[in-house]
């Protein structure tokens, strides 16, 4: 395991002149650098980014995301930026993101307003609209004869630009930005850390608040209104007891009341800082756990490290996904399941960034057939389970690759299940 030096680690959440921490324009221009240079290695003259991640990593504007193409960017191989967005979003950009001089007022041609239209016309009309816009700055910034990437395959969008005449490139776009993102630079790294930090305020809540007689959802709104006040935007997560840690419940966090005995876990992911987003599992037990849970627990950490281990630069999917369960491991015949690709979820390590899924993915469901290598840089989640009489444990940790193993960004103590004594 990568061994941190002494000052190297999370500090404040605000901005001060006193020390480095992180630095958000600096952020945004090595971002951007990494999207233009890869750009610029292709015969693509420019990119049309849909995909809020993509818009983020590109512009630095946080996305309210979920809406569809109501906002979208052009950058050009020239290095020029052109954003479309609804009116008051592009409006406040023009007055609050002085990095960007060129911010337009978007017709959205994918997403909920065609999708609210209730007319073929119309939609035809947004998506018509949509590609004249672009097609319009591309010919203003000298890029119009050139091929142009897109980060969706949508097919009626495509045909909308092919119709005048632009020749779309889906996959190279959509690889090109894949690779751009998956070594995440010094700032987006700290981002990540300081994301663990938070959620780790949020746990220490949880031991504070989760008592017998308490719902999990209060348990939870507890845990959110802290993760808030750290200044986290918590787009996901949730508190599950007892019967519904194994498997997870549908519903994740519900009204059922804890109790003594039972097993709490919490599963932080989609809690984001600056736009990085967590996912960190821990899992709390309502008085001393039985000598069954803490077997389950033991078995799934033991689990996690001996992944932990295996992942350096170099090392290939394949072979690390070997530290993950078997079939029998997994607990197939409980699922009734026969290959490992019905086990989503359960057993794996998946990139983290902008999307709580990014490159690499290691899983016995895809990774013995269609291995990659890891590389320095990348960051992601590893996530472990094992049940444990009529309930279940987790136990996730957020990493680092370094040069010579991975760091440990998650600091939540690991070795057992942490007891809440009430």
């Amino acid at each position: 395991m990568y061994e941190r030096d002494f000052m190297e680690g999370t500090r404040g959440t605000q901005a001060v002149d006193w020390e480095e921490r992180i630095d958000v324009k600096r952020l945004r221009e090595e971002r951007y650098e990494k999207a233009l240079e890869r750009l610029q290695d292709t015969e693509l003259g420019s990119m049309l980014l849909v995909s809020d991640p993509n818009i983020r990593y590109v512009t630095g504007l946080a996305m309210t995301g979920g809406s569809g193409a109501d906002h979208y960017t052009l950058l050009t191989e020239n290095g020029d930026v052109i954003h479309w967005d609804t009116a008051d979003h592009a409006s406040n950009q023009r007055f609050n993101c002085p990095w960007l001089d060129d911010i337009r007022y978007a017709a959205p041609g994918l997403g909920n307003v065609p999708r609210a239209s209730g007319r073929d016309s119309a939609r035809e009309f947004l998506t018509e609209k949509m590609a004249s816009l672009v097609q319009e700055a591309m010919a203003e910034y000298g890029v119009a004869t050139e091929p142009m990437g897109i980060d969706v395959g949508n097919a009626g969008l495509i045909d909308a630009f092919e119709s005048g005449g632009v020749e779309v490139r889906t996959k190279e776009c959509v690889d090109l930005m894949h690779d751009a993102r998956k070594i995440k630079t010094a700032d987006e790294i700290e981002c990540l850390r300081m994301v663990a930090a938070i959620c780790e305020a949020g746990f220490q809540q949880i031991t504070e608040s989760a008592r017998p007689g308490k719902r999990e959802s209060e348990v939870w709104g507890d845990a959110v209104r802290e993760l808030w006040r750290h200044g986290a935007m918590a787009q996901g997560g949730y508190v599950t007891s007892g019967p519904n840690t194994w498997p997870k419940h549908q519903a994740n966090t519900t009204d059922r009341v804890i109790r003594p005995g039972d097993i709490v876990y919490a599963d932080f992911y989609n809690i984001g800082y600056l736009g990085y987003r967590s996912c960190y599992y821990r899992t709390f037990s309502m008085g001393e756990p039985t000598q069954a849970q803490k077997d389950a627990y033991e078995t799934a950490r033991d689990n996690l490290y001996d992944v932990l281990e295996r992942i350096e630069p170099g090392a290939t999917t394949d072979e690390i996904a070997k530290g993950f369960p078997d079939m029998e491991g997994e607990h197939a015949d409980w699922y009734d399941a026969d290959e490992h690709w019905q086990m989503t979820t359960n057993h794996w390590a998946h990139g983290l960034g902008l999307q709580l899924y990014e490159v690499p993915l290691i899983w016995r469901g895809l990774s013995p057939d269609h291995p990659i290598e890891i590389e320095e840089g990348m960051t992601m989640a590893v996530e472990t389970m094992e049940p444990a009489e009529r309930q279940g444990v987790r136990v996730e940790e957020m990493v680092v690759v370094r040069e010579n193993g991975v760091e440990i960004l998650s600091q939540w103590p690991v070795e057992e299940i942490t007891c809440i004594d009430y």
